[in-house]
């Protein structure tokens, strides 16, 4: 059998795919661990008994309960929040703030899903569903972000 040239390159392209993609899995399910095991730490350092774990590995640290119907994926929720990083330095807060759901992170709106107007508590975004390896100015790359949120109102 002989194998041209370009046949080579195909056949390298793909086990190159193969190892990127392979390795970058690795790497990720590793950096989950990582997170999970960071926010259960923080959970417990402070005290926190009460929370749940999504599927997503976003945690939730209910506070109140709130009343009537939970926001979907494309609701404009009226909030208080503070969102901090787990030494505590603050990155962003905003009082009687409008958000967009599909306009914030992926973790933020899972766990903004799960509380009801009224409701107060804690969301725990692992990195992935965060800023992950890109960060930002004021978010190191890889942060487990913590939101205390209270929602005013859902439309």
């Amino acid at each position: 059998m002989i194998i041209s040239k370009n046949n080579l390159l195909v056949i390298a392209a793909a086990i190159g795919m193969m190892l990127l993609f392979s390795c970058g899995k690795d790497h990720h399910e590793e950096r989950a661990k990582i997170d999970r095991r960071k926010i259960l730490e923080y959970l417990e350092e402070n005290g926190i008994e009460e929370y749940y774990e999504l599927e997503s590995g976003v945690f939730i640290a209910p506070e109140a309960e709130g009343s009537g119907a939970y926001p979907h994926q494309f609701s404009t929720v009226k909030l208080n929040y503070v969102g901090y990083l787990l030494d505590g330095d603050v990155f962003d807060a905003g009082y009687g703030a409008d958000m967009y759901l599909p306009h914030t992170i992926l973790g933020f709106r899972l766990g903004i899903m799960e509380f009801q107007r009224g409701g107060k508590g804690l969301v725990l975004v692992p990195s992935a569903l965060g800023y992950g390896e890109r960060g930002t100015m004021s978010i190191p790359r890889n942060a487990v972000l913590i939101f205390d949120i209270e929602i005013i109102d859902i439309r």
